[in-house]
């Protein structure tokens, strides 16, 4: 190492110091300083060794190893008897080699360290060994001003500030930047502590890095082709000296964000008797960062593989009339062929999921009804009731569709009650006796509903109670749109005609036929003359052994509002808080009362 010490001043006598410095890694002797101090006096001692005044020596410890020397020359009388340093925790000593030459040597007590303490300032001193007894009148020199510079050589290697780096990004992006990794550097001089490079080891990575560890893709993600990477990264200082250990780097592929329910379930497995099952534990509203006032979201329960649109009881239709308390005196008008109902042996028909037969109707099929099984007369209380599932009818302008009609047999096509579907409109027509009242009377009652015509199955209940007629569907009260008036039909001995599937017209035309086919499946047609059925009734005979629930209902925040159609199939929550709706979403739940459930 070279040493560099200067001086301002020459004086009369010399001083001349050897600097010399060794620095060896891994060795005892490593970071030790000496130096050399000559010094020559007279051998009187009536003058002080002089050092110049504001003398300054500067050394610089460096990794060449060569020394330079200063001369610097005292008054010439007396002899050096040893050098003082003055200063706090300076880690030298300076010791006498030649008393009468004036050579000292300036060495340090222990290991000199870059990192620890990158230079030294102290001050310096000669005293010579006194005129008096024992030297007792010895002189002091002026103060000399020591400046210690400690080089350095690159022993640390870089380490990175973080033991695992994370960034998550969207894809189909180009990221200038993703997240920067660093490396810091324990060594103390420009040139060792400073990072100059940074470099990704890992191969075949669609990634770049930066001198500065900005990491960033050098292709678009996809969130459907991987989900995540892992890229191992080092680093370099400017000594060219690499990261003993490289740095991990997480990358998250997150997709692009679409508003909308996320974290559906495509499969929920339920076993019988577990009572109710959560739906969507999972499930979230995802607003993009988007705000919103309120929220609305409907949960139906989708049943259209099952028989009749839900999974209950295997019950018959007349067994449930019988279970749910139905008054007596109902007809089926659509039983199974028999000898004694045969009627039905020409139609169409599917064997049902329970029981019951489920007849479907193709636009050419019709039964006639024998006299006696429904009375003509239903007076003003009756009720009528049937499964239907029905879809649009074909053609602009489509014709009407009978489902049950009451018309002339014979001479006359007068219609005195029937039900019908008219794009996609039910309408009940009661056309009552001239006897029985001689004005304009409600005669035709018109529904627009879209269960009608959305092809799945729903239970239709007419309740007569002349002039009034109500309708439940699935349970549901149905006022009409619509109701017109007609005169009564004039009183005549022509019989009637009860038909399923089409109406009959036997007069106005050179051959009796059907007109107005039905286009459909029914099944549980009845018909009950003289009474009409309670809502609760009704509402059993229609009733789901399967449907929606809400867990824990008293911990639902109070400001959900929620409805449930009679069914339970259908489930309605409004909220105006975004984290209030996915808490409520999340409790929506399935139940299936029944011990062998339907698949």
């Amino acid at each position: 190492m070279s040493v560099n010490v200067r001086s301002q001043r020459v004086c009369e006598s010399a001083f001349l110091a050897y600097l010399y410095s060794r620095r060896l890694d891994n060795d005892a002797e490593a970071r030790h300083l000496w130096h050399t101090v000559f010094c020559q006096v007279p051998q009187l001692s009536n003058r002080k060794p002089m050092l110049p005044a504001k003398a300054a020596l500067s050394a610089l410890i460096m990794t060449s190893m060569s020394s330079k020397s200063l001369e610097t020359r005292l008054i010439p009388w007396g002899e050096i008897c040893a050098f003082n340093i003055h200063g706090l925790d300076a880690p030298f000593e300076a010791v006498v080699l030649n008393g009468t030459s004036g050579e000292g040597q300036l060495r340090a007590r222990g290991l000199v360290d870059c990192e620890l303490q990158k230079e030294y300032t102290f001050i310096i001193q000669a005293h010579d060994c006194g005129s008096g007894p024992r030297g007792t009148e010895g002189k002091k020199s002026h103060k000399a001003v020591v400046h210690i510079q400690v080089d350095d050589v690159n022993e640390f290697a870089p380490v990175f500030r973080e033991p695992l780096y994370r960034a998550a990004v969207t894809e189909g992006k180009i990221y200038d930047s993703i997240l920067q990794v660093e490396a810091t550097d324990q060594d103390c001089s420009p040139q060792y502590s400073q990072i100059c490079n940074y470099q990704i080891t890992t191969t075949n990575s669609p990634f770049a890095i930066d001198r500065n560890g900005n990491i960033r893709n050098t292709e678009k993600l996809s969130y459907d082709g991987q989900q995540h990477y892992e890229i191992q990264v080092t680093a370099w200082d400017c000594g060219q000296k690499r990261a003993l250990h490289p740095v991990p780097v997480h990358i998250e592929v997150k997709p692009v964000c679409r508003p909308g329910w996320q974290g559906l379930n495509k499969r929920v497995d339920y076993e019988p008797g577990t009572g109710s099952k959560q739906l969507f534990p999972k499930m979230h509203l995802e607003t993009c960062g988007e705000p919103l006032s309120s929220v609305r979201t409907t949960v139906e329960l989708q049943t259209s593989h099952i028989g009749k649109g839900c999974d209950r009881e295997t019950y018959s239709e007349k067994s449930l009339q019988k279970l749910c308390g139905a008054s007596s005196g109902s007809t089926d008008l659509l039983p199974a062929p028999s000898a004694a109902t045969n009627w039905t042996a020409s139609l169409l028909s599917d064997n049902g999921r329970d029981s019951d037969l489920i007849f479907r109707f193709d636009g050419h099929q019709a039964a006639k009804i024998p006299d006696w099984v429904v009375p003509q007369n239903l007076t003003d209380q009756f009720t009528i009731a049937t499964w239907m599932k029905h879809g649009p009818s074909p053609g602009l302008r489509a014709e009407k569709e009978t489902l049950l009609c009451n018309s002339d047999k014979t001479e006359m096509n007068r219609h005195h009650y029937s039900l019908y579907v008219h794009n996609c409109r039910l309408v009940f027509l009661l056309r009552r006796d001239f006897i029985q009242a001689d004005a304009f009377r409600p005669a035709e009652f018109h529904w627009k509903l879209d269960q009608i015509c959305d092809k799945e199955w729903h239970y239709y209940v007419i309740n007569v109670e002349f002039p009034a007629v109500t309708l439940f569907v699935d349970g549901v009260t149905y006022d009409p749109y619509l109701v017109t008036d007609d005169w009564p039909i004039h009183p005549s001995q022509i019989d009637v005609q009860l038909t399923v599937g089409a109406c009959w017209q036997g007069g106005e035309v050179t051959k009796p036929r059907f007109t107005q086919y039905f286009r459909g499946s029914l099944s549980g047609l009845t018909i009950r003359p003289g009474k009409i059925e309670s809502q609760k009734v009704i509402s059993c005979l229609q009733a789901c052994k399967e449907g929606l629930d809400i867990n824990s209902l008293e911990s639902l925040d109070k400001s959900i509002k929620f409805h449930f159609n009679p069914a339970q199939s259908i489930l309605v929550m409004e909220a105006e808080d975004l984290q209030n709706i996915n808490t409520a979403v999340r409790k929506v739940s399935y139940i299936n009362s029944r011990q062998f459930p339907t698949p």
